[in-house]
């Protein structure tokens, strides 16, 4: 490819991204604790593209106070930048949808779309409260409760209540979270189970076996 043509595909690549960045998105904490809306719009603005943040981000984020446009910079980068055109914060495409970029001294932080991380927050909220592990036949081998509360890497905390199963209480799991449609338990031993729903109240552990392992709402 000559010099000429790869410019061009960049060019097309920035435009492509230019254009699908545009509309509703929210600018949050990795655990959602802290969250903002921006609007990036395709509205030439000194420097970049405007953009409309929502009344409460500066108090929920106070970097957003200085941001002023954003813009596309390179192939991929999407940077939110001051009056002046410097970078408040450079995101990177992590998995579709979804944005990350970090701020020296303050952590990682997640641009993504804004319907679909209002529908993150809503499954989440779906899925805090108490659960039993719950055998094929019936027979309850372990309780549960899921909680909101941040165990750290976008993991919540987890607790099991007294009497459960030696193959629950072995594998001790202390965290999970939601991730492409299934539920993950995590030990601190690096251990994790993967649950697929059946229903809303019901989720079931992959790969099956002969004598499921389900999760059910109590």
């Amino acid at each position: 490819m000559s010099l000429a043509m790869a410019r061009l595909a960049l060019a097309q690549d920035a435009a492509s991204l230019k254009k699908d960045m545009v509309g509703q998105w929210e600018l949050a904490t990795t655990e959602r604790s802290k969250t903002c809306v921006i609007t990036l719009k395709a509205d030439a603005a000194p420097l970049g593209l405007k953009l409309e943040l929502e009344p409460n981000c500066a108090k929920a984020l106070p970097f957003a106070k200085d941001i002023a446009a954003w813009n596309v910079k390179g192939l991929d980068i999407v940077r939110l930048q001051d009056a002046s055109g410097q970078p408040v914060i450079d995101f990177t495409e992590v998995e579709s949808g979804i944005f990350e970029g970090v701020r020296q001294n303050e952590g990682v932080y997640i641009l993504q779309n804004l319907a679909a991380a209002r529908s993150l927050a809503k499954s989440m909220d779906q899925m805090i409260g108490d659960w039993a592990m719950v055998r094929n036949s019936g027979q309850i081998v372990c309780g549960l409760t899921l909680t909101n509360t941040d165990a750290g890497q976008d993991n919540f905390q987890v607790f099991l209540k007294p009497k459960c199963d030696p193959l629950v209480t072995a594998f001790a799991p202390t965290r999970w979270r939601l991730e492409h449609g299934q539920m993950l338990l995590m030990s601190d031993k690096g251990e994790t189970w993967q649950f697929e729903a059946d229903d809303n109240a019901q989720w079931r552990l992959v790969p099956d076996s002969a004598d499921p392992l389900l999760m059910m709402r109590q």
